[in-house]
């Protein structure tokens, strides 16, 4: 991507407080966009790296909501409207991933907070970003960050499964309505990316994904925010309703 491709965009992304949001939130930055920063709890690193990026000489702002409530995602656009007048990209990232419990065992509570924190969200947000983005001259381009486990069900994960499996239909169809108001919805499916201390929270899965993935490494953030970079530049203006894996190639392996 050129460095400047997205100067005088708006983009935002929403859990841009860590990991792989603010590995987003970096790589559009440096394009040249001016990136709405979003967090629900975590302020102290929300605001760590808009310091991080202005003194980089890149603009960012920063939003607070909890994204599973209606009128906080309203009001959370409402405000990017006011202060900045449009929004061009939208990156919904955020999500919650809770520990493995078997289907049989689970609590139907746990079900619930799950779909309501990776799916209910992206449904409000993406209704909010689509009202904001068909009323605007020249439309938008909305992403949504889903897994590969939303194709590849894990044990033990399947509330988290599902809710990325729903977040995929959710994205063609909003690509189908919201097509003619020159909006494109996407979805990028990322596989293991690294964190920090990820080889010791979790080293048999790090060592599973390396010896098993062709490319044989974890991911980066910015892997991920290479992927959107496309998803959201002139080069992908035909691309809508699609899903992008970005695994490293775990999801080819052979199963036998």
């Amino acid at each position: 991507m050129s460095e400047q491709e997205f100067t005088d965009k708006v983009v935002f992304v929403s859990g841009a407080s860590g990991g792989i949001g603010a590995g987003i939130a970096r790589g559009f930055a440096a394009s040249g966009a001016r990136v709405i920063l979003h967090y629900h709890q975590n302020q102290l690193n929300a605001q760590a790296l808009k310091t991080e990026l202005e003194q980089g000489g890149r603009q960012a702002e920063i939003v607070q909501a909890d994204l599973t409530q209606s009128e906080q995602v309203s009001r959370c656009f409402q405000q990017i409207q006011d202060r900045l007048g449009r929004l061009d990209v939208a990156i919904n990232n955020a999500g919650v991933y809770l520990s493995n419990v078997l289907i049989t065992e689970m609590d139907p509570s746990e079900w619930h907070k799950m779909m309501n924190a990776d799916l209910n969200s992206v449904f409000l947000c993406v209704q909010a970003e689509g009202r904001l983005m068909s009323a605007q001259t020249g439309g938008g381009v909305i992403i949504n960050i889903s897994s590969v486990e939303s194709m590849f069900p894990v044990k033990g994960h399947s509330y988290y499964n599902v809710s990325k499996a729903g977040m995929n239909m959710l994205t063609r169809s909003a690509a189908q309505e919201l097509g003619k108001a020159k909006v494109r919805v996407n979805t990028i499916s990322p596989g293991l990316i690294w964190k920090e201390g990820i080889e010791e929270s979790w080293p048999d899965g790090v060592n599973s994904w390396v010896r098993n993935a062709p490319l044989h490494t974890l991911g980066m953030p910015v892997d991920i925010a290479n992927a959107c970079l496309f998803f959201a530049s002139e080069k992908a203006k035909w691309i809508t309703g699609t899903n992008l894996v970005v695994d490293g190639g775990f999801s080819c392996r052979a199963i036998l």
